[in-house]
């Protein structure tokens, strides 16, 4: 029990020091991802006014009815297909990424790489 919680804690400190660094403007907001055992979820957020511009998830409607299981990379790359084709539906080309604290692989890379096929600039 308690080195799963000293992972989460770890996972969080790195986190908080990516932070100190990355930060959403509106020219360059920041695409932010976040990884449960069953989903994963990203959003574009404007770090100056606070606000959400895009989401997508493995719980989205367009992505939910193409997926079997929400926890792997292929649900990954879809995520990242969404939310590159809505973040440039509302003319956002170019984003800073932030990893949550979470290695660079697996589902974080298949859905940054998916969100740069798409057109995100990154």
């Amino acid at each position: 029990m308690s080195s799963e919680v000293d992972k989460k804690q770890a996972r969080i400190k790195r986190h908080r020091r990516v932070r100190k660094r990355v930060y959403g403007t509106s020219e360059r907001p920041r695409l932010s991802v976040y990884k449960s055992l069953n989903h994963i979820y990203a959003q574009i957020i404007d770090d100056v006014s606070g606000r959400t511009l895009v989401s997508a998830s493995t719980l989205s409607p367009d992505v939910r009815e193409k997926i079997k299981s929400g926890g792997n990379i292929e649900s990954a790359k879809l995520v990242g297909e969404a939310i590159g084709k809505k973040a440039l539906d509302k003319n956002i080309s170019k984003v800073v990424f932030d990893r949550g604290g979470y290695p660079y692989h697996g589902r974080v890379k298949a859905l940054a790489e998916a969100a740069r096929e798409a057109g995100l600039e990154f």
